[in-house]
């Protein structure tokens, strides 16, 4: 969506509360999209996916958090010194506003990504799930909130660590929804029962004729199981 189509759509949702800012969108509408979400009283999860240096990371991050964004997300892959120092960064920024830290979280591989695809393409050292719970290690290491994962590893990521540490999973797909470009998927309803602290369903929703109505069909199903 352009910044406009943005505003208009969570305007047309009176009870949705949280919206994911990603990249398109934040390079077409830069800070002040945030900013007018914000206005708007909505909460941003600004999924920016961060990956560079420690120093350039932890300055993005200390970016991200001045801008009031409550959920931003880094690449774990980025190294567990790195995200520690956009740890610090976070807390820094909260501390000088006076308010509470965002809560940073760990990407750690693509729903995109399939196993055959993961081995034959990047030739890491064991499985996909392997590297994703090497990846969440990473991010419980540096002390950070919590990581994004695909559905098909929330079981194993939560029986490893419990709440308060935050499981996001993307790659949600209401029953009948087209899964697109995602490779790992679940019902919003078993990602919750598998461990998920919050889900990101966009396109289910924002794709839909009738996003209203689809975000309602969404709210039933998590409520019903």
């Amino acid at each position: 969506m352009d910044p406009d189509s943005a505003l208009r759509f969570s305007e047309s949702i009176p009870e949705l509360q949280w919206v994911k800012v990603g990249l398109e969108l934040f390079v077409a509408g830069g800070p002040q999209i945030v900013a007018a979400l914000r206005d708007r009283g909505k909460r941003i999860f600004l999924d920016l996916k961060f990956h560079d240096i420690p120093a350039t990371m932890a300055a993005a991050c200390r970016q991200a958090a001045a801008l009031g964004a409550e959920l931003i997300t880094v690449h774990a892959s980025a190294g567990c010194f790195a995200l520690t120092q956009a740890q610090l960064a976070v807390t820094e920024e909260a501390q000088r506003e006076g308010h509470q830290p965002p809560c940073l979280l760990a990407v750690t591989v693509l729903t995109s990504w399939d196993e055959q695809a993961f081995q034959a393409q990047l030739k890491v050292a064991g499985s996909l799930e392997q590297h994703v719970s090497q990846l969440a290690d990473l991010a419980v290491q540096a002390g950070i909130g919590g990581c994004v994962c695909s559905p098909h590893e929330l079981a194993v990521l939560r029986a490893r660590y419990p709440e308060p540490f935050v499981l996001v999973a993307p790659g949600i797909r209401p029953q009948g929804s087209p899964i697109g470009d995602q490779a790992r998927v679940m019902a919003p309803a078993e990602a919750l029962a598998a461990g998920a602290s919050r889900l990101v369903i966009g396109r289910p929703i924002t794709g839909s004729v009738n996003p209203p109505e689809a975000f309602a069909d969404c709210c039933r199903s998590l409520k019903h199981g």
